[in-house]
C-alpha cells in the first residue's frame, strides 16, 4: 500500500511540475497581445522593433519609443515632433530580440539601411491570422494603434495599409520584419 501511495505522489508531482513548466514557458515565450497593430506579422515574441526610416526603436514590453535626443537615448511614450511625418503603419520595422539594441545602433543602422523607404510589410492590423484575433476583434486597444503624432496617445492616425510582403516567422523573412535574435 505504501508503495502505491508513494508511486501516486511521485507521478502527481511530476505531472504538476510539467504543467507549471509549460505555463512558465508560455508566459515567457509569447507576447503577441502586447505587439501594436502596426507591428509586422509572424512573430510570437518581440522585444523591440527597429525603424530604419527614423533610426529609432519601439520597446514592445514597455510600450515606449527609444530614440536619440540631446546626445542620449531616451525612452518615451511618444515620438518627438521631428518625426511627425513618420507613419508607423507603413514604415518598415525590423524585429530585434537583443537587449538594449540602441547600444549597437551603428550596427543596426548600417545592417538594415536597405529597408528605408519600404512600405511592403504586412502588419498585424491587416492580418486575419487567428493569433492576432484580439487586434481585429477590437480586444485590448489601449496599447495598440498608431502614430502618436497623428491622433494622440497610441490611437489611430495613419490609415495607410501594409500591402504585399510575406510574414516572416522568426528568421530573416522579407516583408515580415527581419527577426534578429
Amino acid at each position: 500500500m505504501k508503495k502505491m501511495i508513494l508511486s501516486a505522489v511521485i507521478l502527481l508531482s511530476c505531472f504538476t511540475a510539467k504543467i507549471a513548466s509549460a505555463q512558465v514557458s508560455i508566459g515567457l515565450g509569447i507576447n503577441i497581445g502586447s505587439q501594436p497593430d502596426w507591428g509586422p506579422v509572424g512573430y510570437d515574441y518581440v522585444n523591440y522593433y527597429y525603424m530604419p526610416d527614423i533610426d529609432a526603436y519601439y520597446d514592445v514590453p514597455t510600450h515606449n519609443y527609444v530614440y536619440y535626443e540631446n546626445n542620449v537615448w531616451v525612452h518615451r511614450r511618444y515620438l518627438p515632433v521631428r518625426y511627425r511625418n513618420y507613419n508607423v503603419y507603413n514604415g518598415y520595422k525590423v524585429v530585434i530580440n537583443d537587449r538594449n539594441p540602441w547600444m549597437r545602433n551603428a550596427y543596426y543602422r548600417d545592417h538594415y539601411s536597405g529597408y528605408r523607404g519600404r512600405h511592403d510589410q504586412v502588419i498585424i492590423r491587416n492580418s486575419r491570422d487567428v493569433r492576432y484575433a484580439n487586434h481585429w476583434r477590437g480586444g485590448d486597444r489601449g496599447w495598440h494603434g498608431g502614430n502618436p503624432n497623428r491622433g494622440g496617445w497610441h490611437g489611430g492616425g495613419d490609415h495607410g495599409h501594409g500591402g504585399g510582403g510575406h510574414g516572416g516567422g522568426g528568421g530573416h523573412g522579407h516583408g515580415g520584419g527581419h527577426g534578429h535574435h
